[in-house]
């Protein structure tokens, strides 16, 4: 189960291409936590984050389009973080 920090949202969880409200930085932020774990298919990660598999691909397709994300091997629904973005400062 992931749970939001207090620390609030994951920093690559913003997009620079997309208006930032603060329903999709909730979702990038659970989205992205579940990938830094591991590598994941779209559904298992919908499970993970508790979030509706459509949001999911929809958030894993902005956050593709910003690099954030790519698809294994070139699977259509196998994703993986590329590293590109900020990384999580620890405290």
């Amino acid at each position: 189960m992931v749970v939001m920090t207090n620390l609030g949202f994951h920093p690559n969880a913003y997009l620079s291409r997309k208006r930032n409200v603060k329903r999709g930085l909730i979702s990038r932020t659970k989205i992205l936590d579940v990938l830094e774990g591991e590598q994941g298919k779209a559904l298992a990660v919908a499970q993970e984050a508790q979030l509706n598999y459509r949001v999911v691909l929809y958030h894993l397709r902005l956050l593709e389009a910003e690099g954030i994300v790519s698809r294994k091997n070139g699977r259509p629904f196998n994703w993986e973080v590329t590293g590109i973005g900020q990384q999580r400062l620890e405290t």
